[in-house]
């Protein structure tokens, strides 16, 4: 049963991708049969460090849970401010049933990473970098100076929309490799 969990979490960020990709939205469907998957997961197999530890095993209902909160409230704020879709929060607290609490934090951290660079990435492909560094100062200022400044994120021109699915998946796979094999603090 074990031996499921990689195999369902590489499909549930496969079609997240896939979809992503192709409608820049992803399916409730989708993030819901990835949750389930988990939930199920920590639910009947037997205890352990985790799914895809060394000691591989549950880390019990509970723990799944908790993980479906932290790896949704983490991302809320740029849901808040328009800056990634509700299928993004969704799918990463989904992730969250099958990383739990711990895991999910260091899977956001590396998807913020993996995204930051992917977006860098595409600016300097689509030419767009310096209205993204115009954005960032703006950003910054609005964050700093609040409803004072009469600025709001969402009034930033776009320099376009990315797949963050991708960058999800990117830090979702890291976390689990990095917990698996090496001494990273997020395990």
């Amino acid at each position: 049963m074990g031996l499921l969990s990689l195999p369902a979490v590489a499909l549930l960020l496969g079609l997240s991708l896939w979809h992503d990709i192709a409608s820049r939205r992803i399916p409730n469907r989708v993030v819901l049969a990835g949750l389930i998957a988990g939930l199920a997961l920590q639910l009947l197999l037997p205890a352990g460090g985790g799914l895809f530890m060394a000691s591989a095993g549950s880390l019990g209902i509970l723990s799944a849970g908790l993980g479906v909160v932290i790896g949704g409230v983490l991302l809320l704020p740029l849901y808040a401010f328009r800056v990634m879709g509700a299928g993004d929060v969704k799918l990463m607290a989904a992730l969250g049933a099958f990383l739990g609490p711990l895991q999910v934090s260091g899977a956001v951290l590396l998807s913020l990473v993996a995204g930051g660079v992917l977006a860098l990435v595409v600016a300097l492909f689509t030419r767009a970098l310096p209205q993204v560094m115009d954005n960032l100062r703006l950003m910054l200022l609005c964050t700093v100076a609040g409803r004072g400044s009469g600025l709001k994120i969402s009034d930033l021109p776009t320099t376009g929309r990315l797949p963050y699915a991708l960058a999800i998946a990117c830090g979702t796979l890291a976390q689990i490799l990095l917990a698996r094999f090496t001494s990273w603090p997020l395990a």
